[in-house]
């Protein structure tokens, strides 16, 4: 009886010992699936409250993405105001282009050869644009220009101001194959005069010429005023004529848009407006070239500094700079001539009161230093994004189209030193930053002896580019007109680096030319970077926790640069280097008849930067007007069910409370004077 009762509890022991497991897989199951879709979402916050509470109306939404008021008037008109005959295929011959340079360059390069075709009567063959040839490997499916713009699309638009053809005639190809016709390498400063005198005879006596760009252009920014018909026509091509091939566009506006979600092996991702929640974009400009060009090596270490004094030593042999290859990379900077680095980026953004869970889009193909530099800005700012977290491997690959593959391991292991080579390599080792060899008694790992960190251990010159890395290069070229769309629809925009004095367009530029041109009023930060550092310099002991009147400083400055003050200023900067950085006034209009019109500002030549825009044709009067009428009564709508709510609500659409564990109060609140050491 007895051992019948033990066996009956055993039993039950072993019974209820199951049940617990079990119920402990289905809570371990349970709580492992949600921390997932927490990850998934983490850059996102609480968008259920997001939708509910977000208050489009309140001041604080306004400060910090509001339209600029001043700029209001401007509106884009880069129509034809000077009628001139349309071109026609009886001109003086054919302009076969070949374009060399990153995005930036190839962008601001097509828009002078349009023009340049225009000033010499001729027919424009497609260019070739270099970083896309076939030689790079890039898949079969596109020639050089396809594999960025749409073709079409661009010959349409600008059928009456200039022919555009894919290709040379037959029996004008075999003469350029043979090199048989003239060939001009322009730099980007050239006059019309040049190519009136020099290219246009010629041309007409051999009936096409062949020009090579690679300074970013082909013909000097500012044009006599005579020639304002010209800037236009940069306008309209830039704007207009120059479309990227419908996938990228597909992709660059999904990555935007503000409806569903995108499956991808791992859980879901949301688009930057699925919630809609407005987004800031962040070009960094932290290039190679760039740094090295300006001499900002300091600001880095180890072996990036090494890197960017090699590139350095590269543009001094080249004559690209003239200038020491030892500088102070600290005086460089402290003259604005070095980019603001992400950490900094992100206290000016804590100092204008934009709240911990503000979405920012890093652009930007190339971000010099890796995301290593990226993570003081991602502790200030957790939902990060970029293309990749935004698009699935497959939306990305599908862009690039069928490529023959590479062989999926080049790394070749070098030969066995024996341990009396390696200890003579150890002694003999020169002082930082060139990297020390490992140590004796320590193995050679796989990554430090393939790409940029095997070579610059080993040896003193960078070997050439393997097909690996020009296919990446052409890839880039991609990436970069993805980051172009998106920052271009951001609500704010902030340059990490525009105006660097090499003469050429950079990313930022373009990117704040066009919304300049297409929406001058939506918020585009056009900093002075020497003021800005001035100030950083001020709290470089106590960075985190300023005084109030170093925020109210930060906040003065970025206040003044999204007006006329900054356009100004930008104007004097940019315009004189690449007009679509700057295209005003020939490519705006006026529509208010009642404002304040703006003194003109002239350069140095008397020529005009800005001031003097046309007023803007009746028929946009009307369309505007109209439009005018109903976002206010939309907004009074508005703003009457929403009287209620408080105008400091965060602007996520959250209330900051202690309870989440993390201080996220906005940073207006927290710039009283602090011991850094509490």
């Amino acid at each position: 009886m007895i051992r019948s009762k033990i066996k009956w509890a055993a039993l039950g022991g072993l019974i209820l010992s199951l049940l617990s497991l079990l119920v402990h897989l289905l809570l371990a199951n349970n709580s492992t699936s949600t921390a997932v879709l927490r990850r998934s979402n983490a850059w996102q916050g609480n968008t259920e409250a997001v939708t509910l509470i977000i208050n489009r109306e309140s001041p604080r939404f306004r400060r910090l993405w509001g339209n600029v008021k001043p700029l209001e008037s401007l509106q884009p008109y880069a129509n034809p105001r000077i009628k001139y005959p349309e071109a026609n295929e009886h001109n003086n011959g054919f302009i076969y282009a070949k374009i060399f340079g990153g995005f930036e360059k190839i962008r601001s390069s097509i828009c002078d050869l349009v023009s340049i075709s225009r000033l010499l009567n001729a027919t424009l063959v497609l260019p070739e644009i270099q970083e896309s040839t076939r030689s790079k490997g890039i898949s079969s499916k596109f020639k050089s220009f396809s594999y960025l713009y749409d073709e079409d699309q661009f010959i349409a638009a600008l059928a009456k101001d200039v022919i555009v053809v894919k290709s040379l005639p037959n029996n004008l190809k075999d003469a350029r194959k043979s090199n048989k016709f003239p060939i001009f390498k322009p730099k980007s400063s050239a006059t019309p005069n040049f190519y009136i005198k020099d290219v246009l005879p010629k041309l007409r006596k051999n009936k096409v010429v062949g020009l090579v760009l690679t300074d970013g252009g082909g013909l000097q920014s500012i044009l006599p005023p005579s020639m304002a018909e010209y800037q236009r026509l940069r306008c309209r091509v830039a704007f207009h004529a120059l479309h990227f091939r419908p996938e990228i566009q597909a992709l660059g506006h999904r990555m935007v848009e503000s409806v569903g979600c995108v499956r991808n092996s791992s859980p879901l991702m949301n688009r930057l407006r699925a919630w809609g929640q407005p987004y800031l974009s962040l070009h960094p400009g932290l290039t190679r070239d760039a740094l090295a060009y300006h001499g900002c090596a300091e600001l880095f270490q180890d072996i990036h500094t090494e890197l960017i004094q090699y590139r350095r030593a590269q543009m001094i042999n080249q004559g690209i700079l003239k200038d020491d290859l030892i500088v102070d990379s600290h005086m460089k900077r402290a003259n604005g001539s070095c980019p603001l680095m992400p950490e900094e980026v992100g206290l000016l953004l804590r100092a204008m009161s934009y709240s911990p869970r503000t979405i920012i889009y890093v652009s930007g193909s190339e971000i010099f230093g890796g995301q290593r530099v990226l993570i003081p800005l991602r502790a200030m700012y957790s939902n990060i994004a970029d293309r990749t977290s935004l698009c699935s491997k497959e939306e990305l690959s599908s862009l690039i189209g069928p490529e023959t593959s590479l062989p999926s391991d080049e790394f070749q292991p070098p030969p066995r030193k024996s341990k009396k080579q390696l200890e003579e390599e150890w002694k003999k080792a020169g002082p930082r930053p060139r990297p020390l060899p490992p140590p004796p008694d320590r193995p050679i790992y796989k990554h430090e002896k393939e790409g940029w960190y095997g070579w610059i251990t080993e040896r003193d010159t960078e070997p050439d580019p393997s097909l690996s890395d020009l296919r990446s290069q052409a890839h880039r070229l991609l990436w970069d007109a993805l980051d172009y769309i998106v920052s271009l629809e951001a609500d704010a925009f902030f340059p990490g680096f525009n105006n660097d004095g090499t003469g050429s367009p950079e990313f930022s530029s373009l990117v704040m030319g066009h919304r300049l041109y297409e929406m001058a009023s939506v918020r585009t930060y056009r900093p002075d970077r020497k003021v800005l550092i001035d100030l950083l310099s001020n709290i470089s002991d106590h960075l985190y926790h300023p005084r109030r009147n170093w925020t109210i400083a930060v906040q003065e400055h970025l206040n003044r640069s999204l007006t006329e003050e900054g356009l100004v200023k930008q104007s004097r900067l940019s315009k004189p280097t690449s007009f679509l950085s700057h295209p005003l006034p020939e490519c705006s209009c006026r529509t208010s008849e009642s404002a304040e019109i703006p003194i003109p500002v002239k350069d140095k030549g008397e020529r005009l930067l800005y001031g003097g825009e046309d007023e803007c044709p009746k028929w946009m009067k009307h369309s505007l007007a109209t439009v005018s009428k109903t976002t206010i009564s939309k907004e009074s709508a508005n703003a009457g069910e929403s009287e209620s709510q408080e105008d400091d609500t965060d602007l996520d659409g959250q209330q900051e409370s202690d309870e989440t564990g993390t201080d996220s109060s906005p940073p207006s609140t927290q710039d009283e004077e602090m011991d850094p050491d509490d």
